[in-house]
């Protein structure tokens, strides 16, 4: 497990609290579980629907391509 730090809002925080109290289960793994829950409907994209991006622009691509390479990936067009 890796350890971090964050900061949140006292009235989160209290929420937390109150769950973890609720359930028996220590702040921390309240935390976890509410961060687990949070992902679960999360779908991160696929590298290979990213380079079909690239592959569209068929050699033609802008001309800073190289350096701006995330911006043309990741970026919403």
């Amino acid at each position: 497990m890796i350890r971090t730090q964050i900061y949140i809002p006292e009235n989160l925080y209290k929420q937390i609290q109150l769950m973890s109290e609720q359930n028996k289960i220590s702040i921390a793994e309240g935390i976890r579980t509410l961060l687990k829950k949070g992902f679960s409907d999360y779908q991160p994209k696929s590298m290979g629907d990213e380079l079909l991006k690239l592959s569209n622009i068929k050699g033609h691509g802008p001309s800073d391509l190289s350096s701006n390479v995330d911006k043309y990936l990741y970026e919403e067009e």
